[in-house]
């Protein structure tokens, strides 16, 4: 009987792994979004004020300077921008901007990026949607931020 028991405890073991196995992965970490998923945003601008973005001053990096003076001039933007870092679903920001309420896009290359991105197309004219649609492309991968080396930065 307690043969038949150890057998039975280590079948139930074995199945149990290989379910584990073959979950596609993420599905076994509880994560709210399906791969592709679009992170966490707003499709609307905000009807009341929005929380301050933290001072350029307080970074010595210039390429960091750079990104939350810009994200302060552009807050409605970053307000209806999903962030790729996924930070949604690690701290869970709201969208882009929530990045630069806190030191958090200071140590995050996809936050600059996006935020360079979602700034040079603003000046070129482009809507919170048009720049939304970019983003969710992948154009801001492609972002050169080399410009963005000194603070202020190059024209």
């Amino acid at each position: 009987m307690r043969a038949m028991r150890t057998l039975l405890g280590g079948t139930i073991l074995l199945a149990s792994g290989l379910g584990l196995l073959l979950l596609p992965p993420g599905a076994a970490s509880g994560s709210p979004q399906e791969p592709g998923a679009v992170p966490a945003h707003h499709r609307q601008p905000p009807e009341g004020p929005l929380p301050a973005t933290l001072s350029p001053a307080q970074f010595n990096d210039p390429v960091v300077k750079n990104a939350y003076a810009a994200a302060a001039r552009i807050k409605k933007t970053l307000y209806q921008q999903p962030c790729y870092c996924h930070c949604d679903r690690s701290v869970g920001h709201g969208s882009l901007l929530d990045c630069y309420v806190s030191q958090h896009a200071s140590g995050c290359d996809i936050c600059m990026r996006e935020t360079f991105y979602a700034s040079e197309q603003q000046r070129k004219g482009k809507t919170a949607a048009q720049i939304r649609a970019g983003i969710i492309r992948g154009d801001w991968e492609k972002m050169d931020i080399s410009r963005y080396d000194t603070y202020p930065p190059a024209k």
